[in-house]
């Protein structure tokens, strides 16, 4: 019962926030002076097409771009819990059809990367804190730091100059020209596996290198405290020991990192994507903050908070589960 009414608490307050941050990012789009239209009326007088004053109020009333910041919010938001998020300035067309184009690759890539951190970091982060200044803790310290401080689009770089020399892989989105409007093929699914780990790659580094750092520390920290010393001197297996008590106590900040981690995977690092030329949400944001694609814009932004909502609303229930000191608190 208690975790139930946590449930729906930390619910309405993941409410709370969506409602605030769908206002702030609106606010924060249309800062900048101009507006798309004043971009696209610029292009075309640098064409050498003259607008008139009177086609320039006619467009800007069709674009709703003549009406006050609060009004163009309150219809937008009033679309958007209907699941209509507007029309795309930039591609002439829905917004959510523009991001459901993108969802297959980025839900991909996403779920992937997230798999393949905690399958490396949480083993490598034990590792390291039960063999603390050994080779092995040594090694995989100076891969975690390397990891962090290498730029994403650096490592993109890199990896894709090593996939084309060494095996002949020009790495750009995740198919070869040929294979783009083709129907799906054997083929085009080997293709396709071929382009898919240098993204993993690098999507994955700088994350599983900061949790294998998380879970060091906070292994270690529980290693020095005194149950572990009771337990051991109790004659309780290592083995036993380490897994049953300190490693669960040490995953706390591991689970909880699956809220801002999400979402970072989810627009896949958008330097590194456009590098790579990604089909992800992250660089479609990126060229309709460029385009002052507002509604576009506004879109990936509550799709990035959503899912920054259900992964922090995810990692509290795990964590509510497994502390029982947090559904209690």
């Amino acid at each position: 019962m208690k975790l139930i009414k946590y449930i729906i608490k930390r619910l309405l307050w993941g409410t709370l926030v969506l409602l605030f941050v769908s206002f702030f990012s609106f606010l924060v789009i249309q800062l900048p002076p101009g507006d798309f239209l004043s971009s696209y009326i610029a292009r075309l007088e640098k064409s050498g097409m003259a607008v008139d004053n009177q086609s320039m109020v006619a467009l800007r009333h069709s674009y709703g771009l003549d009406q006050p910041f609060i009004v163009q919010y309150g219809k937008w938001f009033y679309r958007f819990v209907r699941g209509d998020m507007g029309v795309s300035f930039l591609y002439t067309k829905k917004v959510e059809s523009v991001i459901v184009e993108r969802l297959p690759a980025t839900l991909l890539l996403s779920f992937t990367s997230l798999l393949v951190i905690y399958l490396v970091s949480i083993p490598v982060g034990i590792y390291s804190a039960r063999r603390q200044y050994s080779v092995g803790d040594f090694l995989a310290s100076l891969l975690g730091f390397m990891g962090m401080a290498i730029p994403g689009f650096l490592l993109a770089l890199i990896l894709m100059w090593i996939a084309y020399q060494g095996f002949g892989i020009s790495i750009g989105g995740l198919q070869s020209p040929q294979f783009m409007d083709q129907p799906m093929s054997m083929a085009k699914a080997i293709d396709f596996m071929k382009h898919l780990p240098v993204p993993i790659i690098v999507i994955t580094v700088a994350g599983t290198a900061a949790l294998i750092r998380t879970m060091r520390a906070t292994l270690l920290d529980e290693l020095g405290k005194q149950y572990v010393t009771t337990a051991r001197a109790k004659g309780l297996k290592e083995s036993t020991l380490i897994h049953k008590y300190p490693v669960r106590a040490a995953m706390n900040p591991i689970i909880s990192s699956g809220g801002w981690l999400l979402p970072e995977l989810f627009s896949g690092e958008t330097i590194a994507a456009i590098v790579l030329g990604l089909p992800t949400i992250g660089p479609l944001l990126y060229r309709a903050l460029l385009g002052e694609d507002m509604y576009l814009a506004a879109g990936c932004i509550m799709i990035l908070s959503i899912l920054t909502i259900i992964g922090l609303l995810i990692s509290d229930i795990v964590l509510a589960i497994t502390d029982p000191r947090i559904r209690l608190g």
